[in-house]
């Protein structure tokens, strides 16, 4: 699907329209990560509220004027409904994105202030995509996968960039899964550039679509999400993606959506960061130990996500 080449000229193609996030150790912890030198990649700080602001920037530069006249559309589970939106108005044109039920009402009201038509279909991201994809086969507005589109893959794939520049001599990345764009982006550069980095990724225990097809050996999918993490919910990856996991990701853990809520309380607490549930994902794993680390690792978490979840909660 893409290679590392891919991924520095997606870093050169949207350099000037995102942010470099910061990268920050977690110290001075009333309760601390174990013994590991954890560092944060705040994700959550990058423009719209996550990291999917890279991939469907991309997609969108990478593209002709003229597929966008008919405006944009995608399905999503909030963030890169937002991304997406995000795109729409740098372009001047119209987006409608299509979400699950479960989205939260934060990132609906997120996606309307950028200005997106937004409609409910179904209480799952893959029937919001069927109907995401019968919109654009009505309409011919140009379609932003949410992960299955080599040109996001590469755009998130921009974040190990930033890492391995900012986190010296880093042992481990943990990334948040959903389709598996982000981690699939991530692999992708650090098998390049640093293949002794370890990528662990993290699902929701309620949607293990990429754990269950790892250990299936085909890209199967899940006939039930239970998970109301609608930023984690996707019933079948594409089969690239699954690809790319089976090949470069290293390890697969999961954590449940009560252990990701109070991650999300203690990034609150300890780190003053409000992240939603699947930015929280990589610390409720460190938090509940189930990354094999060794004492004294370097561990890199991305905190992909903001979102009110910890404050409201």
């Amino acid at each position: 699907m893409i290679d590392i080449e891919d991924i520095q000229t997606a870093a050169q193609r949207i350099g000037s329209h995102i942010r470099r996030t910061p990268a920050i150790e977690a110290t001075q912890l009333k309760s601390p990560l174990g013994e590991l030198e954890v560092t944060l990649k705040l994700e959550l700080l990058q423009v719209t509220g996550s990291f999917k602001a890279r991939g469907a920037t991309n997609r969108l530069l990478a593209m002709d004027e003229a597929d966008l006249a008919k405006g944009v559309v995608t399905a999503s589970g909030g963030n890169h409904g937002i991304a997406t939106a995000r795109a729409a108005w740098m372009a001047g044109v119209p987006a409608t994105i299509f979400l699950p039920s479960n989205a939260s009402p934060s990132k609906i009201e997120k996606l309307k202030a950028w200005g997106a038509e937004t409609r409910i279909v179904g209480s799952a991201w893959d029937q919001s995509n069927v109907a995401a994809l019968d919109f654009v086969a009505k309409t011919g507005a140009a379609y932003f996968h949410p992960f299955a589109d080599p040109h996001v893959v590469a755009g998130q794939g921009t974040v190990a960039l930033e890492i391995l520049d900012q986190v010296r001599d880093v042992d481990v990345v943990l990334v948040a899964m959903g389709g598996g764009g982000l981690v699939s982006g991530v692999a992708t550069a650090m098998k390049a550039l640093s293949p002794k980095v370890k990528v662990v990724g993290i699902e929701a225990e309620g949607c293990p679509v990429l754990l269950r097809a790892l250990e299936a050996g085909e890209n199967i999918g899940l006939d039930k999400i239970t998970t109301s993490v609608a930023t984690m919910a996707c019933a079948k990856t594409d089969d690239a993606i699954f690809e790319i996991v089976r090949e470069r990701v290293d390890d697969i853990v999961l954590v449940d959506d009560e252990e990701m809520r109070k991650a999300a309380r203690w990034l609150w607490f300890e780190m003053g960061l409000a992240a939603d549930l699947s930015g929280a994902a990589a610390i409720a794993a460190l938090r509940e130990g189930r990354v094999a680390v060794r004492p004294g690792d370097r561990v890199c978490a991305i905190v992909c996500g903001a979102g009110p979840d910890a404050i409201v909660g």
